[in-house]
């Protein structure tokens, strides 16, 4: 399809379609200015959303203004991570386009859900939260990587999962708000219904720790076999 002459797409049907796994190759290089400009503006508001009731959210992420910084460094470590791997189309803009946009599902955590159920039945649907905005977002990332980019399962799994690996370990060398091994140490201290989801947070914490080294391995036999056949291409394409 010829990106110059194809017709717009409209801001709320593409999200839609990237949402539930629909949008097409051509669709993920088409997103512009206008798709960015409502992602960012979607992840202001779950940002503020997702904070306005937490007990020690810091002025910016009472402002939405925190996840908005987030999501532009985010974009920055995957494609500094991933353009190693070679992904076709691999743009920053296009990868920070598409991570504004899969900020919506972070909606479930506006919901207030302290103020409808006792604590263990809000802890527990926080804990559900977690898991379906992250299986949500994780799966996103595959279509795209697999759709736009073009890696094969291999690869997909390496880039998807390290990526992933090294945010939850700088996470812990953040402490995790400070609450992961306060609940694991037993030490007092005020319960919140987010206990729960660090706790999962932990245990993915010593899973990272765990496969970290067996990915990097992974992750640098792709990465030499890539350069390897971009060395022959390159070669076989210049002129003799």
């Amino acid at each position: 399809m010829n990106n110059t002459t194809a017709k717009p797409l409209g801001v709320f049907s593409t999200t839609f379609k990237l949402l539930t796994f629909r949008l097409s190759q051509e669709e993920f290089l088409q997103l512009d200015g206008r798709h960015l400009a409502f992602g960012l503006a979607c992840t202001w508001l779950v940002g503020i959303g997702r904070y306005w009731e937490h007990p020690s959210a810091k002025l910016l992420q009472y402002l939405g203004v925190g996840s908005v910084i987030y999501i532009f460094a985010l974009s920055v470590f995957l494609w500094l991570l991933l353009w190693p791997l070679r992904p076709k189309n691999w743009r920053y803009r296009n990868l920070l386009t598409f991570i504004s946009l899969v900020s919506l599902p972070a909606v479930f955590y506006a919901i207030p859900v302290e103020r409808w159920f006792s604590f263990q039945t809000a802890t527990n649907l926080n804990v559900w939260f977690l898991a379906i905005v992250a299986g949500w977002r994780v799966a996103l990332l595959i279509f795209y990587l697999k759709r736009s980019g073009e890696l094969r399962a291999g690869e997909l799994f390496v880039a998807t999962i390290l990526p992933l690996m090294v945010i939850v370990l700088a996470l812990a060398v953040l402490n995790l708000e400070g609450a992961v091994f306060e609940v694991m140490a037993g030490i007092n201290r005020e319960r919140t219904t987010n206990d729960a989801a660090y706790g999962w947070l932990f245990l993915l914490v010593i899973l990272s720790y765990l496969f970290l080294l067996p990915l990097l391995l992974a992750y640098a036999v792709i990465v030499i076999q890539k350069w390897r056949k971009w060395r022959v291409e390159k070669s076989n394409s210049s002129p003799r």
